[in-house]
């Protein structure tokens, strides 16, 4: 493209500082360096993880940034040692790399990756992002609320030229957290019970992973009642809002299933609900999986509710191999197999990102 190897002019959501609105400005990115995609954004979804990021955990040293993680796009031009990618070709940047050559890569084990943005030192100098002469840090190696972004190669995947990516954006982080949760993590079985605690974009995924994996009664657990007849779309059987009752919604659940649902998913970040999802499991053999982030508070239980044969475990992005994951989740909405489009409530310029960010704090899509 007439644009590769030089620097482009473009407009970006910029957080100055937590707590704050984003600031839509011209910001400058430079050309793709060693190992390098530079990619034109399409289109964007905002993430409950980004207002957790904004508004609750980031380090002030963290900002200026760009964020955002969750996006579709076309790739413009491409550093030197990059052969994966082609301009041209319709990407979707991934926040869990996959490098396919460390032990977490080889392993079938895992879908973590050594070189994955989380596990490596970060100073800054990697910013290809600059406005009104400040460098402006990247986030979590995607910052997708920007006209144009640079990401490692290793954290982009190609996928089908078919694609809409004003619908498979989605599938960068929350459809496939949550789907891959019951589907990879928890492996519900068909015939199962399963509860679902959360019905934001990553709980509703997670009520359809187990609908395709054959689940037979699926409890959606939100304090929103509104929110049950979408669930009802992705396959939600029955619903339970905790502030109908005035007993432990673990309890409630046990006498709904006859002492506990088989499969329990944690969707919401709040370690008080984690610790209710594993409660709700049945003791013998119920399986709760966490699929919520928080890095504030700390996690409890009672030792004899693992004792006594309930499984307690963490999903990363629906323990998708990313690159390879997000390809085959693209590849499953091309085939009706999965749901994107009716998890979408609002389409949005970058201009309205503010808006968009007041509508998920009070829950309004």
């Amino acid at each position: 493209m007439a644009t590769a190897g030089k620097v482009i002019k473009c407009k970006a959501a910029v957080s100055w500082e937590p707590n704050k609105p984003l600031v839509i400005e011209e910001i400058e990115v430079a050309p793709p360096q060693v190992n390098e995609v530079r990619i034109k954004i399409v289109a964007a979804a905002v993430c409950r993880s980004d207002l957790y990021q904004l508004l609750e955990a980031m380090p002030k040293d963290d900002f200026p940034t760009i964020l955002g993680h969750e996006a579709a796009g076309i790739v413009e031009s491409v550093g030197p040692g990059v052969t994966e990618f082609q301009p041209g070709d319709k990407v979707i940047p991934v926040f869990l790399s996959q490098c396919r050559e460390c032990r977490f890569c080889k392993s079938p084990k895992t879908n973590q990756c050594e070189k994955s943005w989380f596990n490596v030192q970060h100073d800054g100098s990697e910013s290809r992002f600059t406005c009104k002469g400040k460098k402006l840090l990247p986030f979590i190696g995607t910052s997708t609320f920007s006209e144009y972004t640079v990401v490692n190669q290793i954290a982009v995947a190609k996928i089908d030229p078919a694609a809409p990516l004003d619908k498979v954006c989605l599938l960068g982080c929350g459809i496939c957290t949550g789907y891959g949760a019951a589907v990879n993590t928890a492996k519900v079985e068909p015939g199962s019970t399963c509860a679902v605690f959360g019905l934001g974009a990553v709980g509703l995924a997670a009520v359809m992973g187990c609908k395709a994996a054959g689940a037979k009664k699926i409890i959606a657990v939100d304090i929103n009642p509104e929110k049950f007849e979408k669930a009802k779309v992705f396959g939600a059987t029955d619903f339970v809002n905790p502030k109908d009752h005035d007993k432990p919604i673990s309890q409630v659940l046990a006498e709904m299933t006859n002492g506990g649902v088989d499969y329990s998913l944690e969707c919401t970040g709040n370690v008080g609900v984690m610790r209710s999802a594993l409660e709700s499991c049945i003791q013998a053999w119920g399986v709760s999986v966490i699929v919520g982030w928080t890095e504030l508070h700390d996690v409890a239980t009672r030792p004899v509710q693992l004792v006594k044969g309930r499984t307690w475990k963490g999903s990363h992005f629906g323990g998708f191999k990313s690159k390879d994951g997000v390809s085959e989740m693209v590849k499953a909405y091309l085939d009706k197999k999965v749901k994107v489009d009716e998890f979408i409530t609002h389409n949005m310029t970058l201009d309205q990102i503010n808006d968009a960010i007041e509508l998920m704090k009070h829950s309004k899509w």
